[in-house]
């Protein structure tokens, strides 16, 4: 059995990898799984079904590896994986609906400033509808451009703009009871 050196390049544990190298394999999961988790977590709210979805991209991941040109970051290419397998879980259990625009108008929205911790923002992402939630992370956290997120959502691109747009101010009337509640003026 041949040991990998840790410090070997990227592309050559890659290579080893693609030959069915369990080592390999095994160092590329070790590396890029707490990030990948942490990406799941970010579109699933139950830890269990996120890392479930973790464990299945991986294995397109290795099962794709041949795949891999080297243009641009391997990490870069996990995460598309990563998402795409999350955003096909939603499609399917959850049948993503997009609210109106006329909801909004109903209930008016104020824009506010906060400093709440990590772990309260990712609470209040997740009680977003599950659009909302989607497009929010493709955009705000993960970077992607309203038309990749609307060819990837299958929704045209006015629709991606609207949905952050809404999301965005869903955010900000959480946050706005949130510190009512905590100033004790609600």
């Amino acid at each position: 059995m041949k040991v990998i050196n840790l410090h070997q390049e990227e592309n050559e544990i890659i290579q080893l990898a693609i030959e069915n190298n369990r080592q390999a394999q095994q160092l590329i999961y070790n590396k890029f799984s707490p990030k990948m988790l942490s990406v799941c977590r970010q579109y699933i709210k139950d830890i269990q079904i996120a890392e479930d979805l973790m464990i299945t991209a991986f294995m397109k991941v290795f099962t794709n590896l041949k795949k891999f040109e080297s243009k641009g970051s391997f990490e870069g290419w996990i995460r598309r994986i990563i998402i795409n397998e999350c955003i096909s879980f939603i499609r399917v259990d959850k049948k993503v609906a997009f609210l109106e625009d006329s909801y909004y108008k109903e209930n008016g929205f104020n824009s506010i400033e906060s400093n709440f911790s990590v772990e309260d923002i990712q609470f209040l992402i997740d009680n977003l509808p599950d659009g909302y939630k989607m497009i929010f992370n493709l955009y705000a956290i993960d970077g992607y451009k309203h038309h990749e997120i609307a060819t990837m959502l299958g929704i045209n691109e006015g629709t991606s703009k609207s949905q952050l747009s809404h999301a965005r101010k869903m955010l900000q009337e959480q946050i706005t009871k949130l510190k009512n509640y905590s100033n004790g003026t609600e």
